[in-house]
């Protein structure tokens, strides 16, 4: 061993995925030295991806990709996607440093209690994680932000598996 903690393979498949749809070619390990934060030279990322418009596209588009493309994600969410769409919304504004429209409405956001009823394991993470991607990608986030972004979300995004 060379000392490093070992990363679970879903993780490294995660990171991998990321790295590979994102805009950068590599994972930033942080932020060039033009920068102000590591995705970018605004206040928050909720600044840098462009505020309320550019989240409600990011999530937009992030739930058309899982209905036109993702069978896996799509059995996971009610048939009127809405209410998941504005649930996403009101987190990824409040998670990226903007309103905490979520919190506000809602209470602490308990992720990983509300995704206990659906079977997640290393593949559902890693769907997830793409349909993410394209929609960042289809959104026009750029890097650094996208690799900051795909760091953080993997990341969450595998917090979320309650299945081997």
């Amino acid at each position: 061993m060379d000392g490093r903690p070992r990363q679970n393979p879903a993780y490294r498949r995660a990171r991998h995925l990321w790295a590979g749809n994102c805009d950068t070619s590599t994972v930033l390990p942080g932020p060039p030295s033009n920068l102000t934060h590591p995705w970018g030279n605004s206040e928050t990322p909720y600044d840098e991806i462009g505020g309320d418009p550019s989240v409600r596209t990011l999530v937009e588009n992030f739930y058309d990709i899982i209905e036109d493309e993702s069978p896996v994600l799509r059995k996971m969410l009610p048939a009127d996607t809405s209410g998941s769409r504005q649930k996403l919304y009101e987190y990824l504004s409040g998670w990226l440093g903007g309103p905490p429209l979520y919190a506000e409405k809602r209470g602490h956001p308990k992720l990983r209690m509300r995704h206990l009823p659906f079977a997640i394991g290393d593949a559902e993470a890693e769907e997830w994680m793409r349909c993410m991607s394209k929609a960042m990608t289809t959104s026009g986030v750029e890097a650094p932000l996208s690799a900051f972004l795909g760091q953080k979300l993997a990341d969450l995004a595998l917090h979320m598996r309650n299945q081997s």
